[in-house]
């Protein structure tokens, strides 16, 4: 096991393809999935052997799956699996429909968990990690971003139990939680231009440390809980948001 291999999911855009591109810098064989393909052969034209890139809509099961089989034929084992790819919508209880919250908690929580699931015998030949990306909302209640918060509370919780029952084969789990961090992640989730530079604007005056965060930022604590340094924290939702999570300012 002198190589080490991580999968990283969300590897396209925004905090998953920083961590993918720093993971790589250190020496990482990655297995990279997205759903934009031609970012992905960008990575893998930029670290030829070390990068392995499979498109994939993690929306999917099947998709999930097929996935799978291509990193189970590229490796018998696996020292990290960073959950990155994730949604949001806006809305609240009066118009945020069932098929939303379905829709939030299949990418959001129920595609981690069943791909930690598949590659559980992965991680326990490597006694490995695994990292979830979280957010703040999990953390705290936010107003008109319901299915949001209660798929990253979640996910959370998930973090604690699995951290417990991993535990005894030597796999750590721990989840980060960024505050507003400058990705597409709003606008894909339907916000416009005009709209998401308003909301940067407003988000320096609510984060207290007076700007929103950078990808490359998360993408650093990643690593860090992924390295012989962080071999004793397990269970943890470390945030990482100019504390916003410390401050009740809307």
């Amino acid at each position: 096991m002198e190589k080490k291999y991580a999968l990283i999911t969300g590897a396209t855009s925004g905090i998953g393809e920083a961590t993918a591109k720093l993971f790589l810098k250190k020496g990482y064989f990655c297995f990279l999935t997205g759903r934009n393909i031609e970012k992905l052969k960008e990575i893998k034209n930029d670290f030829k052997e070390n990068a392995f890139i499979f498109q994939c809509d993690l929306m999917k099961e099947e998709e999930r799956i097929k996935m799978a089989e291509f990193v189970f034929d590229g490796t018998d084992y696996l020292n990290v699996l960073v959950n990155s790819a994730g949604i949001i919508k806006n809305g609240n209880i009066e118009n945020t429909e069932i098929t939303d919250l379905k829709e939030m908690m299949e990418i959001n929580l129920y595609a981690p968990f069943h791909l930690i699931k598949i590659f559980l015998p992965l991680l326990k030949k490597a006694k490995g990690c695994i990292v979830n990306i979280s957010s703040v909302t999990g953390k705290r209640a936010f107003p008109n971003v319901l299915s949001y918060c209660i798929s990253k509370a979640a996910i959370d919780h998930m973090t604690r139990c699995l951290a417990l029952e991993l535990a005894p084969y030597g796999i750590r789990v721990n989840s980060v939680n960024p505050g507003v961090v400058i990705t597409n992640l709003h606008k894909r989730g339907g916000m416009d231009e005009e709209s998401y530079q308003k909301f940067l604007e407003n988000s320096k005056k609510t984060h207290p440390l007076g700007r929103v965060g950078k990808p490359e930022e998360v993408a650093f604590l990643v690593y860090f809980l992924s390295s012989e340094k962080a071999e004793w924290i397990t269970g943890e939702t470390i945030s990482i948001d100019g504390g916003r999570s410390q401050t009740a300012l809307r």
